[in-house]
């Protein structure tokens, strides 16, 4: 793959230089460069010999391109690359801020590195930091291939301390980093690993629930944003929750349940972990909070539970795990567990009604099976309707109901829940006679 790889960086290392030039050159004519320093940052050290780290991400931007093992991962990571320097040379253009710090004038090698970086490098390009944004597509690059307890461990702390440079080095402000970091995630999400670019898998939905909760989620991501920006100061932290909601608002009116990046096994990327840690956190303390007084989960059928996302030590007595919930990851998931991602409170189709029928009658061979979702009241209790439907044990959508809610009385299901289980009953005959001609029946 290395061909590949020199025909990435003949690409990006001269648009890198190109476009950061630039970017320098135009703040350097503007008369309203701003900044954005913490008094605390005075106190930061200069310490030269950082300068050996700061450099040392030039040679791992290259030597990463030898890491990837099929084409396809090479170009995500070179798209993540080159994603990374258009969003933040465009916020270098949009809202150019400067370094304030005078540095001393520092002597022998370490000085000659600073005098080499001073000749390209100008205090304008701050937030978000380039360095720090590439520092994470890099990272992940090398997390990804990096084997063996102890190697893993240098080069992790080595990263670390590439990121604690640009601090120490007199280089960026501190509001640099953070952002930085979200820009660098932000592209790894953009490009991930496995499944497809959000970029690529786009659809503005057609379903009004859904335009309905985008909405009320951008309008949270506007409110954080708007108090950051006026407060200032510790509240600037609100961004990050403000660009969490944002893209849970952009999941719901563009990318659906796979923009939370859920796999196979029940993890959530590591981009998304990172890009949504607040709302990450929130929703899984309203699944508590709405849950506390009830039992986490009953029994509908024997073997067959129905409850909300399991905490530690809640899942041993089942032997499989139907796990319907999109947006937060699952906690220690048995060998027979299964995915099937669902944006919370918007109304299955009838043919995830039927998949999710058709997994939980798979997962039953195994023993007690759990299917959930974040509380337990609505995604898995279509599920588990479904299967009442489409295994037989009840006739009609009003005994399911009737049913579910005998074993578990808090479950809500809608008038368009109950829809779409009469569309699944529906697409469940009109499958049978295609199902048993191919079987030969």
């Amino acid at each position: 793959m290395w061909k590949r790889g020199v025909l990435w960086l003949l690409l990006l290392a001269p648009l890198f230089f190109a476009s950061y030039s630039f970017a320098n050159w135009l703040s350097g004519q503007r008369d309203d460069v701003g900044t954005l320093v913490f008094a605390w940052e005075s106190q930061m050290p200069l310490w030269p010999w950082t300068i050996a780290p700061y450099w040392s991400i030039d040679l791992l931007y290259g030597l990463s391109f030898l890491l990837p093992a099929t084409r396809r991962e090479m170009d995500r990571h070179g798209l993540r690359l080159l994603s990374v320097q258009v969003l933040c040379i465009a916020c270098f253009l949009l809202w150019p801020l400067r370094f304030t710090f005078e540095r001393p004038e520092l002597s022998g090698l370490f000085g000659g590195m600073f005098d080499v970086l001073m000749g390209f490098d100008k205090p304008f390009n701050q937030a978000p930091s380039l360095h720090i944004a590439l520092l994470v597509v890099i990272w992940a690059m090398f997390a990804r291939h990096t084997q063996g307890v102890l190697l893993r461990g240098l080069m992790h702390a080595w990263m670390a301390l590439i990121g604690l440079s640009v601090l120490t080095t007199w280089q960026h402000h501190f509001i640099d980093v953070p952002t930085g970091v979200l820009a660098g995630w932000l592209c790894v999400w953009l490009w991930p690993h496995d499944g497809r670019s959000p970029l690529l898998h786009w659809q503005l939905t057609r379903e009004p629930q859904r335009w309905r909760l985008a909405l009320r989620y951008s309008l949270g991501a506007a409110l954080l944003t708007a108090l950051a920006v006026s407060l200032g100061g510790i509240w600037l932290w609100l961004l990050w929750p403000a660009l969490s909601l944002l893209l849970v608002a952009l999941n719901y009116l563009l990318f659906g349940a796979a923009g939370f990046q859920k796999d196979a096994n029940g993890r959530l990327s590591s981009a998304v972990t990172w890009l949504l840690a607040p709302y990450l956190a929130a929703a899984w303390l309203n699944s508590r909070l709405w849950t506390r007084t009830h039992p986490h989960a009953d029994e509908i059928e024997p073997g067959v539970w129905l409850g909300r996302i399991p905490a530690p030590g809640q899942a041993e007595q089942f032997h499989a795990q139907l796990d319907l919930c999109a947006e937060l990851p699952a906690r220690t998931p048995p060998m027979a567990y299964h995915s099937l991602p669902l944006l919370d409170l918007c109304v299955p189709s009838p043919a995830a009604c039927l998949e999710a029928a058709q997994a939980i009658d798979m997962l039953r061979s195994h023993g007690n099976v759990l299917v959930y979702c974040a509380l337990g009241y609505s995604r898995s209790a279509t599920a588990v309707a479904a299967w009442l439907l489409h295994s037989g044990r009840c006739q009609d959508v009003p005994e399911a109901l009737s049913h579910l809610r005998k074993a578990r009385p808090q479950v809500v299901l809608s008038d368009a829940h109950q829809r779409a289980l009469h569309g699944m009953l529906q697409l469940n005959r009109n499958s049978t006679p295609n199902a048993a001609l191919v079987h030969g029946y």
